[in-house]
């Protein structure tokens, strides 16, 4: 039991797969109950995202005393939340929470992050879209995957 855990932290914490993978992988793979693995995998996916979210603010600190990156970093990124400060404002956290529910590689806590840290989206506002994100995409990847696996039941043969 410990070990299907294992894996489906492991496989949760991979960039661009997350719980977009973990679930499936679990309930498919391992065979471990589904409810098990939905809270598992999405509470494993939200602890994910602050660290994530100050990991990428802790190396953009020390990245940008280099002479060189803070210059690019100024002209481009600065330059960039300053043009787009009304439509975050706008749209925030459930603009960013869409985007991190959205069920598809590419999307997800990481690029979420990433994103959030790139538009100057408050920390607070962050974690409230990380969390409306992860139950979203946790949910809609629940549903595909439990729908998905009995709706081919008729191409079994039964023995």
């Amino acid at each position: 039991m410990w070990q299907n855990i294992f894996q489906l932290v492991l496989v949760t914490f991979l960039p661009f797969l997350e719980l977009r993978a973990s679930i499936p992988y679990g309930i498919l793979k391992l065979g471990m109950p589904w409810l098990d693995v939905y809270f598992i995998c999405v509470i494993i996916n939200i602890l994910l995202a602050p660290f994530v979210f100050f990991m990428l603010h802790w190396f953009a600190d020390i990245v940008i005393k280099v002479p060189f990156i803070g210059r690019i970093y100024d002209k481009i990124v600065i330059r960039t939340q300053n043009r787009i400060h009304e439509k975050v404002e706008k749209y925030g956290e459930w603009g960013l929470a869409l985007f991190i529910g959205v069920p598809l590689p590419g999307s997800g806590v990481y690029t979420g992050a990433l994103a959030a840290f790139l538009l100057g989206i408050s920390t607070r506002k962050f974690l409230i879209a990380a969390i409306l994100g992860v139950l979203i995409a946790g949910t809609a990847v629940l549903i595909v995957t439990l729908t998905g696996v009995e709706s081919f039941q008729f191409l079994l043969k039964r023995i």
